[in-house]
């Protein structure tokens, strides 16, 4: 009697444990969160896009001050091709501003940002980037070795340290 009943359950147990995952079972990425219909990329902490200020706006805040905290819509010109660990993003001015990640919590792609739009919040100070970090920026963004020596001197300009990024097309 025992054997009638164990043999079953032992058929399902196995069974059940050769079972792959089920076809509604996704992979969880806590630090991606893709939304493919609607061409969305999440990075780092979640935000949304609402109150993003323009470009322009940003700039226009920024004048007279050492830093600011904000959240800003933007175009993205390039990142860091060896592991995304920051990228540049277009001023109003054509200028470009550096984003980094919070304690380089996250990382973005590595290709096809370029022209795609963002949605940056957290930090932004007035920094001057020495000439040894231009050109590691320069050679981690695929730069050749003609335009890595032409870095001569330091330059200030904006360094965004961003909290949460959104990606979209």
């Amino acid at each position: 009697m025992k054997a009638n009943i164990l043999i079953p359950v032992a058929l399902a147990t196995l069974c059940a444990s050769c079972s792959g995952p089920a076809a509604n079972d996704t992979p969880k990425d806590t630090d991606t969160v893709e939304q493919a219909a609607l061409n969305v990329m999440y990075y780092g902490d979640t935000i949304n896009a609402d109150g993003a200020m323009a470009m322009a706006d940003f700039v226009t805040a920024t004048m007279g001050k050492d830093s600011l905290d904000a959240k800003v819509d933007c175009e993205i010109i390039t990142s860091c091709k060896k592991k995304g660990c920051w990228m540049d993003v277009k001023l109003a001015d054509d200028r470009a501003m550096s984003v980094r990640f919070k304690d380089y919590g996250f990382f973005v792609p590595t290709e096809g940002l370029e022209g795609k739009r963002a949605v940056i919040q957290g930090h932004a100070v007035r920094e001057v980037t020495s000439v040894d970090d231009l050109r590691h920026y320069a050679e981690d963004a695929g730069k050749t070795p003609e335009e890595i020596a032409a870095i001569t001197a330091p330059d200030t300009n904006w360094v965004f340290t961003a909290e949460g990024v959104i990606i979209r097309d």
